[in-house]
């Protein structure tokens, strides 16, 4: 089974700007605005690698390498991005920069993002989810129940119950683990673990 399937919170997050920051110009403020409102709505594969790091792909695909960016290019296909968002405290030091999202539609609907981004020559890019910074539980579970219940999802009803159990039981920092580890290690843990519990 694939493992987008399972990540369907997880996956092409953010848009626009509000700005207050050090150091930083309005050319900045609004090449943020545009990488992150691209990044979030787009549906042109090529923005994957435009608007975003490796790291960062990895991080939202939980895919490494050359398949995190397929992965990416898949979904803008898809057209799963965020309808809009709201972005504000955004702070830029140099070459880096953090700002707040709040995420309406998609995968992400109802949450609000710490994000970091950085510049690469000229064009900023998504380079982390840091952290929630509002934490909608309820909405996250039920945007992934409608995407494991989806025809063809090929996942098993217990095995899927499973997994939303594990993300019902979660505190906000167990949840940010498994969305968005810098590994998959909590996810496959979670696997494994509903994968023991189908076979007992």
């Amino acid at each position: 089974m694939r493992k987008r399937l399972l990540l369907l919170p997880c996956i092409l997050i953010l848009s626009s700007l509000l700005f207050a920051a050090c150091g930083s110009s309005s050319s900045d403020e609004g090449e943020i605005e545009e990488a992150i409102e691209v990044s979030a709505t787009t549906t042109d594969p090529a923005d994957c690698k435009k608007l975003n790091t490796r790291q960062f792909l990895e991080q939202t695909t939980q895919e490494s390498g050359s398949a995190a960016v397929k992965e990416c290019e898949e979904e803008a296909k898809e057209d799963e991005g965020a309808e809009s968002v709201s972005v504000s405290k955004v702070e830029v030091d140099g070459s880096d920069a953090t700002a707040v999202a709040a995420l309406s539609g998609g995968h992400l609907d109802g949450q609000a993002l710490k994000l970091a981004l950085v510049k690469d020559g000229d064009q900023w890019k998504l380079d982390e989810v840091v952290e929630f910074t509002k934490f909608n539980q309820a909405k996250l579970i039920e945007v992934l129940e409608e995407g494991l219940s989806e025809p063809g999802s090929e996942v098993d009803a217990k095995f899927g119950g499973c997994i939303i159990e594990a993300f019902k039981q979660g505190s906000q920092a167990e949840v940010e683990e498994l969305v968005f580890g810098k590994t998959p290690q909590a996810l496959e843990e979670v696997f494994e673990a509903c994968s023991s519990s189908q076979g007992a």
